[in-house]
């Protein structure tokens, strides 16, 4: 076999004998299809961060439905939050005592919520499941490839020849302490090259690799070891991304306490250092919590979910804010996604069985800071088959970041997510003000910006502080179409209530939008 021939195929498994802030990092190989899916084309400096949950997260322990609390309390009281100590994100709607972080960042508009994410037909397989929110199939088609492999394949052909190249120095895609993700797998090769830490950080440095076994298979392993620093094409630009900057933030916890937070400090590092990777990849896992998912005495705001939950809030807590002292805030935006979810009603063994849709967390300064969508519907009696049903189609949170933060145009989107529910519905996950270029990310946040009560059956009331100039307060219905506009003229500085009249409006979803100035914020509102 050719030397050039071996490292193509086997480019999902090479190894860089390195860690970067003593992390596995792994970085799938630039290419221009990949480059131009994301919006490369056009020279954008925005980057994506997924951070995957590993083992299907319990959704209704993070997201809690506060409307619903005597069927939710039916269902699972052993393992449920007491209602008084949710922390509140709507009238009608909390979040989990541990993600009291998250709480903040939603507060000041940097987290939206996608409430009931799933797919058709939902498979409560690990594998299979996995393997379907990353090759973006339907849930009755097998893709062994995923959605940026099959472009590589099918348009660049001869990669990874050619690249880096002196115009496309970076990676554009790195993952941190996990393997090559089946989104860069081709039909009949991985078209990303894989490069993955398992030493030190300063084996990079010094070119080492990690000694092997004095035995004949040992030797084959030094010698296999050899090859794959040879071809650690990306590992320059790397390091040199990684020496221009510092982490600022005081709020990340000590290394090795929270393997998120110790991912995420890695990125703000990178990006800031000025590598120009679009998407970064990371996890977390044991959510899996079939068993002892609270403790079997004490409070229910503790135990291996409140910790998870704690531990994601903790380290996008710290992200942002040091994605904000590094000056770069406006530049990432991210995701939370798991599998799949978890049933409504608990086991007998104080833990949550494989369910089907979940919530999803998208973060960042440029994001929408609503909830998307309502809360699920909970039976008044749950069985032990029940489901949350799904809302939102995850392809449809896909492809709308694509579009509005990547500019992918609509006919790529359909290429990229083939399924038989194509072309998915749009979903305002990034800000409208960002979308159009019309404000910075930073800039566009209404602060206290609420309507209550909601869902709305008569009379609302549009609640936010104006810092004195023309405000607009506009409702649109579910295709973007202005149905009613509460308010168009200057106001005074301060705190200010609009009445909301629905008496004459449809049942249904809506979205109430303020705007002062280069100010923006919108809600879903529904109306019953």
């Amino acid at each position: 076999m050719k030397r050039r021939h071996f490292l193509q195929t086997t480019a999902a498994a090479t190894v860089l004998p390195t860690l970067l802030g003593g992390l596995p990092i792994g970085a799938y190989g630039f290419s221009p299809e990949l480059f131009d899916i994301t919006g490369g084309a056009t020279q954008t400096d925005r980057v994506l961060v997924l951070i995957q949950l590993n083992g299907g997260n319990d959704g209704l322990n993070m997201i809690i439905p506060t409307d619903q609390y005597s069927a939710l309390m039916n269902a699972r009281a052993d393992i449920a939050i007491p209602q008084a100590q949710v922390l509140p994100l709507s009238a009608t709607t909390g979040i989990h005592p541990a993600m009291a972080g998250v709480k903040n960042l939603f507060d000041n508009g940097k987290i939206g919520v996608v409430q009931s994410v799933g797919y058709p037909n939902a498979n409560y397989s690990h594998f299979r499941a996995t393997d379907i929110w990353t090759s973006g199939s339907d849930s009755n088609v097998t893709i062994t490839s995923g959605w940026a492999g099959r472009y590589l394949n099918g348009e660049y052909a001869n990669y990874p020849t050619g690249y880096p190249s002196a115009a496309n120095p970076d990676p554009l895609a790195i993952s941190i302490g996990s393997v090559v993700s089946n989104c860069v797998q081709g039909p009949s090769v991985n078209m990303g090259m894989a490069i993955a830490s398992t030493s030190s950080f300063y084996q990079l440095l010094s070119g080492g690799v990690d000694a092997a076994p004095n035995t004949p298979a040992g030797h084959e392993l030094t010698f296999i070891r050899q090859v794959i620093s040879q071809t650690q094409v990306y590992t320059t630009t790397i390091q040199a991304a990684a020496g221009r900057a510092s982490n600022l933030s005081p709020l990340y916890p000590a290394s090795g306490q929270n393997s998120l937070a110790d991912q995420l400090k890695i990125v703000a590092q990178l990006v800031a250092g000025g590598l120009q990777t679009r998407i970064y990849v990371c996890n977390l896992g044991g959510f899996d919590t079939h068993s002892n998912q609270v403790p079997t005495t004490g409070s229910t705001t503790t135990g291996t979910h409140a910790t998870l939950l704690g531990r994601i809030s903790q380290a996008l807590e710290a992200f942002q804010d040091d994605l904000r002292r590094l000056n770069v805030q406006d530049r990432v935006v991210g995701m939370t996604f798991s599998e799949f979810g978890r049933r409504i009603k608990a086991n007998a063994s104080k833990g949550t069985d494989h369910g089907a849709a979940a919530p999803l967390i998208v973060f960042g300064t440029s994001v929408n800071p609503i909830l998307h969508g309502t809360n699920p519907v909970l039976p008044a009696n749950a069985g032990v088959n029940d489901q949350v049903a799904m809302q939102f189609d995850f392809r449809a949170v896909y492809a709308s970041l694509l579009k509005d933060w990547f500019r992918v145009p609509q006919t790529t989107l359909n290429a990229l997510l083939p399924s038989t529910n194509s072309p998915f519905p749009y979903m305002p996950i990034i800000r409208p003000s960002v979308v159009n270029g019309t404000a910075s990310a930073a800039a566009t946040n209404v602060a206290n910006f609420s309507v209550y009560p909601n869902p709305i059956r008569d009379r609302a009331t549009v609640e936010f502080t104006s810092e004195g100039g023309h405000v607009q307060v506009l409702l649109y219905d579910n295709l973007g179409r202005e149905v009613v506009r509460l308010l168009d003229r200057p106001m005074s500085r301060g705190l200010r209530q609009i009445p909301l009249d629905a008496a004459g409006l449809a049942a249904g979803s809506y979205h109430c939008q303020v705007q002062e100035g280069q100010r923006i914020s919108t809600r879903l509102v529904v109306v019953e």
